[in-house]
């Protein structure tokens, strides 16, 4: 099986010190950590989940789950595509198998992965042993290694440690928009003394905090690192994005030149800027925003 390491991913991801006039006059240090640069087809934090569960498939085929709009089922794709791996791609919404595949499910089909349609009450069950086993067997991968629905699980947690280790001493806090939690799990085991991290869930319902213990749970034996979560910056849920949001995050693109995608980092920078704005961050503050990803469909 070709390696990861093969792809030559760009590790570790630059550091980038933004000029904003909007966080200096709060006397707080603006620093982002681009990991949207690791890999043009793999980005960001998919590249560190999905690396260590691809070397643990050792070549088996890989199935995995995710909505319609799903950048972990574009990226597992990818992965697919440039290592010479079978993916196949289990998608919420059964109603959506006679219809036209949309932007991101065609990219997902470009690249070779199948995808299995399946009804959201078979989804929401897709954890139970037995709703699982029939998945792969209908999928026709039954011995399919399986990675979860956003990638997190132990293997990812233990690789996005190194997105801290990174990062140990260069800012006081680290922050990164939320989906499954596995990226901020990681992340917090590897900061260094004195550093927090804080994550903005992209989702509504408050689970988060739970689920991310579990992930350091199973990835490390027992809790790591300092980590909070603050829930106000969903903006009514995952792929919710209202006029507001649309407007800072082209106001944000103009000031510095930087595509902001706007289903995690636009609510990442929207939340950085609100809580410095409220006097959350000391004076004094180095504040580093992981960019996790790239605006899909890219324009030139």
């Amino acid at each position: 099986m070709t390696s990861t390491a093969a792809l030559g991913p760009r590790l570790p991801s630059p550091v980038q010190e933004l000029t904003d006039e909007r966080f200096e006059r709060r006397g707080v240090r603006l620093l982002l950590k681009r990991d949207d640069l690791i890999h043009p087809a793999l980005v960001g934090n998919k590249w560190r989940k999905l690396a260590p569960n691809l070397a643990a498939a050792a070549g088996r085929p890989v199935l995995t789950f995710g909505g319609a709009y799903s950048n972990h089922l574009r990226a597992t794709a990818a992965a697919g595509r440039l290592l010479g791996l079978s993916a196949v791609g289990v998608v919420r919404g059964q109603e959506l198998a006679g219809r036209p595949l949309n932007d991101s499910l065609a990219r997902c089909a470009a690249d070779g992965m199948r995808l299995h349609f399946v009804d959201r009450s078979t989804y929401r069950r897709k954890t139970e042993p037995e709703t699982l086993a029939a998945l792969l067997t209908a999928a026709g991968a039954p011995e399919a290694y399986v990675v979860p629905e956003g990638g997190s699980n132990a293997e990812a947690v233990r690789g996005c440690r190194a997105l801290g280790e990174e990062l140990d001493g260069a800012a006081d806090v680290v922050a990164v928009a939320c989906g499954t939690g596995g990226t901020l799990a990681g992340l917090a085991a590897g900061l260094g003394p004195g550093q927090r991290a804080l994550g903005v869930p992209v989702l509504k319902g408050g689970f988060l905090a739970g689920d991310i213990r579990r992930l350091q749970e199973r990835a490390f034996g027992g809790p790591r690192g300092t980590w909070s979560l603050d829930d106000r910056f969903h903006f009514g849920g995952y792929a919710r994005v209202p006029a507001g949001l649309d407007r800072f995050a082209a106001d944000f693109e103009h000031r510095h030149g930087l595509p902001v995608e706007r289903l995690y980092v636009a609510k990442l920078l929207h939340a950085l800027l609100t809580l410095t704005e409220e006097g959350a961050f000391p004076p004094g503050t180095a504040l580093a925003a992981v960019i996790t990803g790239r605006p899909f469909p890219e324009h030139p």
